[in-house]
């Protein structure tokens, strides 16, 4: 059983993992702490965003920091379930079947454009996103531990695309964007000499062990009753505002529970507090609403997942 680290000592060596992805990434402070977010609760992310600002080189750096086995899938429409999962071949020397294991038996797997390929090949990865496990054959192997998959999309191209459904957007415990860089920190990214693909100077700064316990850390963050009803009440008016068709589902609950625990880790408590739910709400909610309809109201796109939510976030009664 992995010894849980405490919140007070864990902090220390979340702020150095942070500055070392962050000698990369520039200018993408709170991206990055959902990242991490989502490795220490065993989640997945989904970055839907523009090409070219740093999704990719994100989930090399989050994977070369902490020395976790790291593969690349990228979504095209040819691509087959085995491509991901792996395949079944007979061994002539050995006279025997045996299992070749695809890149998803990596503790982080980068899905490039998961929305070009079909939904045959997503719904291949619903397993070991549910369960860190995968079946071939009438056999079940287990995925490596830590498991975590970080999945990109373009939300601006419609063409040759397979949207995902929101039952398999409801796998994701969070939608994250990185967005374009400030203007001060695109400056910095156009003087550095260095190439964006050059990671060498991200180091192992913690090992996958470390990682574990970390775990194990957060899952033992208290979260008293009162922050419970707290996320209920936030599911209950997600199921019944008018602006939405589709409210969240207890999945949702639980990871919107699970992030506000990772989020009082990072910030060195082993106690819960309102602003934890808060801030993690719209990363781990937005993606998951199906609203009924989207119009601009003083320059803003009114009826978006992140704007329904926080638009709860204001109006729900929170625990003092």
């Amino acid at each position: 059983m992995t010894t849980p680290m405490l919140a007070r000592q864990a902090q220390e060596r979340i702020k150095t993992l942070e500055d070392n992805i962050e000698l990369v990434i520039r200018g993408k402070h709170q991206a990055v702490r959902m990242a991490i977010i989502g490795l220490l609760t065993g989640g997945h992310i989904l970055f839907e965003d523009v090409p070219g600002v740093g999704k990719t080189t994100l989930a090399h750096c989050l994977a070369r920091s902490v020395n976790l086995a790291f593969q690349r899938i990228q979504g095209t429409p040819d691509l087959l379930p085995s491509d991901i999962l792996g395949v079944t071949v007979f061994d002539m020397d050995k006279h025997a079947f045996i299992f070749r294991p695809g890149p998803v038996f990596a503790n982080i797997v980068l899905f490039d454009e998961i929305n070009r390929t079909t939904p045959k090949t997503q719904s291949a990865l619903l397993e070991a996103m549910n369960t860190a496990t995968v079946s071939i054959d009438r056999e079940t192997y287990e995925l490596p531990h830590p498991f975590m998959v970080i999945a990109t999309q373009n939300p601006m191209e419609t063409h040759g695309t397979f949207p995902l459904p929101k039952s398999q957007m409801d796998r994701f415990m969070m939608r994250l964007h990185l967005g374009y860089p400030d203007t001060e920190y695109e400056r910095d990214i156009l003087r550095d000499l260095r190439q964006p693909s050059d990671l060498s100077m991200i180091k192992p700064v913690l090992s996958d062990a470390d990682i574990l316990t970390m775990q194990a850390g957060v899952r033992q963050v208290k979260m008293e009753s009162s922050l419970v009803d707290y996320i209920v009440r936030l599911m209950h008016a997600t199921r019944h505002s008018p602006m939405i068709d589709l409210g969240s589902s207890t999945r949702g609950a639980i990871a919107l529970r699970n992030s506000a625990q990772a989020h009082a880790y990072l910030n060195g408590r082993d106690y819960c507090i309102p602003d934890d739910i808060k801030s993690v709400a719209v990363s781990v909610l937005a993606h998951r609403l199906g609203i009924m309809r989207t119009f601009e109201e003083n320059g803003e796109r009114v009826g978006e997942g992140s704007t329904v939510v926080k638009t709860i976030l204001d109006e729900t009664i929170v625990p003092i």
